[in-house]
């Protein structure tokens, strides 16, 4: 996932502008720590997440969960069936098979029961306790760090300047919706207004949300804030909004890489390795490049 915080203005020698007007540095050494440390966190905390969900490879909405209850929405598991052994996915009462995938996988011939398969969680075998230690970890890192962004931001008038979206920007949003569809980016200094939503929706509401609903799922933090667990409609609930978070993130994370292979990935890795982003041309008679639309 690309940082969204960003160089503002010249600094040290390390820095010094090149000759080539269109080559700004655009990402800072925070900005770019930052990106990693989150890719990192993120990457790890999903493939335990899976092992994590393993254990217990059901969602529910509500306080509790059971046989005797009926509040099931999404499920992972295995049958036999005539045909031997199948896997499947239930949603909302829905039943898909997804043998060699989800709920039954494996080496042929050394097929077993379970949700994700092994090349998926981490560890790869079942190990419930190592995926909790490496899970915690990453989020700790993940959250700490989270935070301590959020504070420079306000303080240095990132979130202010860069990510918030002005009237201009909601204007040209159709024009920003058009260009992208049509993989036609501009290399500008400034993040247009898909990017400013997007990023200010993974940092403000996704990633919070998830480290919230994580805080809830912990019996220790529901003795220290019961409120969570009420707040957000009982333990469950809090464990299927974190799953369906995860999938927001994936998806996030997917449609992220696609616009930075098509808008040049070169350049995009440079900007987030080096801090160095090549802009676009300056318009014919204009002395600086053109905003993006």
């Amino acid at each position: 996932m690309q940082s969204v915080a960003r160089s503002q203005s010249t600094v040290g020698p390390d820095t010094a502008a090149p000759k080539d007007a269109t080559l700004i540095y655009r990402q800072s050494r925070w900005t770019r720590l930052t990106h990693w440390l989150w890719a990192i966190s993120l990457f790890f905390m999903l493939l335990s997440g899976l092992q994590i969900f393993n254990a217990r490879p059901q969602l529910y909405i509500g306080k509790e969960s059971g046989f005797a209850y009926n509040n099931t929405i999404f499920a992972i598991g295995a049958e036999n069936t005539a045909n031997g052994p199948r896997g499947y996915t239930e949603i909302f009462g829905k039943r898909f098979d997804t043998t060699g995938v989800l709920g039954w996988s494996g080496p042929a011939g050394r097929e077993t029961s379970r949700a994700f398969p092994s090349w998926a969680t981490i560890p790869s075998y079942y190990d419930l306790g190592t995926a909790r230690v490496v899970h915690f970890f990453f989020a700790w890192i993940l959250s700490t760090t989270l935070v301590v962004w959020l504070v420079a931001s306000l303080v240095n008038g990132h979130l202010r300047r860069d990510l918030v979206p002005r009237i201009d920007d909601l204007r040209r949003l159709p024009r920003d919706i058009i260009d992208h569809a049509k993989f036609k980016f501009h290399h500008t200094r400034e993040y247009n207004t898909l990017q400013k939503m997007a990023y200010g929706g993974v940092m403000f509401v996704l990633l919070p949300l998830m480290i919230i609903t994580g805080l809830a799922m912990s019996p220790s933090m529901n003795a220290a804030l019961p409120f969570l667990n009420d707040l957000l409609g009982g333990r469950q609930t809090a464990r299927t909004i974190h799953f369906v978070v995860m999938l927001l993130l994936v998806a996030f994370f997917i449609i992220h890489m696609v616009m930075i292979f098509a808008a040049g990935p070169i350049n995009e890795l440079r900007s987030i390795i080096t801090g160095w982003y090549r802009t676009d041309p300056p318009a014919h008679g204009s002395k600086t490049p053109q905003r993006g639309a």
